[in-house]
């Protein structure tokens, strides 16, 4: 499998994108305004202790105070390693304004604060100093057994008294001598650390690396054939950094140069486009469906297009299998943590379903985040669950809607188009003016005009007042304007300009001269010209506009009036 990691450093943000075999896995976004505080470590002051929530919250200078659950004090979590010992520690008994050092292991999301810990890591590229914790553990991914072992001893040769220490998978391979080099860089770091910590609360006492040097760290390792950036001075400084910890990867280094985006270039912006997408298409016709709420991320399989060749258990089982792959693709580069629901294609066999299920936790094992599948519900639904360390894709490259709230839905033009009618009715009878403007949208417009003309007639004649009507498509299906008329110019200033899609009243009142055939017509001294209508000179026409240039534009007819122009205005 070929790996590569792709960084695009731009005005306002970096990004960091991860390739398999050329298919988008992973993506990180740090921009200059919203820069990560994972990893920083802060001396805070703690606030307010919550004895029903076992958790407080500590002061550490950013906007919102950390959220410390208390399970967290003296606690390590392990993540991927297997190997540990059992380490029996007092519970650290806390008390409002307390000084207390802390590090930050999620960032702040929606209306909650960072999360923070009092098990503090120091990570190198090839060892993680647990400066609080005597522990020993080795990384996962590192699956020989006897290089595990050769690991182990070193790391119990070299480990502080009274500290721990965690074996990376980049360590695989590497000399007692490059492991004890870095652990002296990491002690020498946690004394300066302390040293800072003298100062008063609340104070940054260790910044972490920004996110290209995140990736040079985590992320490039042996096995990962190149690194590409498009930044020169990134470029020298990675350069520098692997001269003294991984000479061996220097080759794999590009600086890229063309004036092209880069992320363009790898063909990466549309598939990053993709990612925000609830739909997600499968290469045999099937689809999944993902819907990301605030409890829980629901993802649901169907055959789509895919009809398969044989029995239907089978075109199940497949579309389930290329599914579950799929699946786990999406929820790594979308980086969606918390609960997870799947709901394949129901499966009456259960050995289809133990295949199905053995797929998603194989596909699965690509993930360095924590991720657990719980099994089949009774219904058939799949539960799992994946650790919260980021906001996910979603949240950082998009805003809810202010229209639908998140929901995915608006009103329809129906419900606009009576609401609008309950809106005239009520200026109608609490406003003295005889005249009304109201701009719409131009789908609502099209509900008025063929289903409500006679109530709009019944309304102007009850109340003996009148309706100018505007219809737009720029205005959004669910917002409306009504507004009383003072006279012809506050009538012409409230239409305005023309823009394309616009629904008009115009008066046809002159041939093209460049083309007999052709007609021109006004609407609020703007310049209309409509193809094929010499014969509808002298008529009001409802028209659409397609194209504009400035105050000169083309029109669409969609319906002949004919009516006096004082009828027509009124609706």
């Amino acid at each position: 499998m070929q790996s590569e990691i792709i960084v695009d450093v731009s005005f306002g943000e970096t990004r960091v994108a991860v390739l398999e075999d050329k298919e988008l896995v992973e993506i990180y976004i740090e921009r200059n305004d919203q820069q990560s505080i994972v990893g920083n470590i802060y001396k805070g002051v703690v606030e307010n202790i919550l004895p029903g929530m076992d958790a407080a919250f500590v002061n550490i200078g950013q906007d919102k105070n950390a959220f410390l659950y208390l399970g967290d004090i003296n606690r390590l979590e392990f993540g991927d390693t297997d190997e540990y010992y059992e380490i029996k520690t007092n519970p650290l008994a806390l008390r409002c304004g307390q000084e207390i050092v802390v590090q930050v292991i999620k960032e702040a999301y929606d209306q909650k604060g960072p999360r923070v810990t009092t098990n503090i890591t120091l990570p190198g590229r090839y060892l993680v100093l647990l400066p609080n914790t005597e522990y020993i553990g080795i990384s996962k991914r590192i699956e020989f057994e006897e290089e595990r072992t050769r690991l182990k001893e070193i790391a119990c040769k070299i480990k502080p008294d009274g500290m721990g220490l965690i074996v990376r998978t980049a360590a695989e391979g590497k000399s007692e001598e490059v492991l004890r080099n870095e652990l002296e860089f990491l002690k020498n770091l946690w004394q300066k650390i302390r040293q800072k910590s003298k100062e008063s609360a609340p104070v940054l006492l260790y910044k972490d690396y920004d996110l290209v040097f995140k990736a040079v760290r985590d992320m490039f390792t042996n096995q990962v054939d190149r690194f590409v950036i498009n930044d020169r001075k990134k470029y020298n400084k990675i350069i520098e950094f692997l001269s003294t910890y991984a000479p061996s990867l220097k080759s794999k280094v590009e600086y890229f140069n063309l004036a092209t985006n880069i992320f363009e270039y790898f063909q990466i912006e549309q598939k990053l486009s993709k990612a925000l997408s609830k739909r997600v298409w499968l290469k045999s016709g099937g689809y999944i469906v993902i819907d990301e709420t605030e409890a829980l991320t629901v993802i649901d399989v169907n055959t789509g297009k895919f009809v398969g060749k044989n029995d239907v258990s089978e075109t199940i089982l497949k579309t389930n299998l290329e599914a579950a792959v799929e699946i786990a693709r999406q929820i790594r580069l979308r980086d969606i943590g918390g609960i997870i629901i799947i709901d394949f294609i129901d499966m009456k066999n259960p050995e289809h379903q133990k295949l199905v299920l053995d797929a998603l936790k194989e596909a699965l094992k690509r993930d360095k985040t924590k991720t657990v599948v719980v099994g089949i519900t009774p219904l058939g639904l799949v539960e799992m669950t994946r650790k919260k360390v980021r906001q996910r894709l979603s949240c950082i490259m998009q805003s809810c809607c202010p229209y639908c709230e998140g929901s995915g839905k608006i009103l329809s033009p129906e419900t606009v188009a009576l609401k609008v009618l309950k809106e005239i009715e009520w200026y109608f009878k609490n406003r003295v003016e005889e005249k009304f403007f109201v701009e719409i949208n131009t789908k609502v417009c099209e509900v008025l005009r063929k289903g409500e003309v006679d109530r709009i007639k019944e309304l102007q004649e009850k109340y003996k007042k009148k309706i100018y009507l505007k219809a737009s498509s720029n205005i959004h299906i669910n917002k409306f304007t009504i507004c009383p008329v003072k006279d012809e110019d506050h009538y012409m200033a409230l239409c305005g300009a023309l823009s394309e899609g616009d629904e008009v009243l115009a008066f046809v009142e002159e041939e093209d001269k460049f083309n007999p055939k052709n007609a021109v017509g006004y609407v609020n001294q703007n310049r209309i010209e409509f193809d094929d209508a010499s014969d509808l000179i002298g008529k009001y026409i409802y028209a659409k506009v397609e194209k504009v240039y400035g105050t000169l534009s083309k029109g669409k007819i969609l319906e002949v009036c004919e009516e006096n122009k004082e009828d027509v205005r009124e609706f």
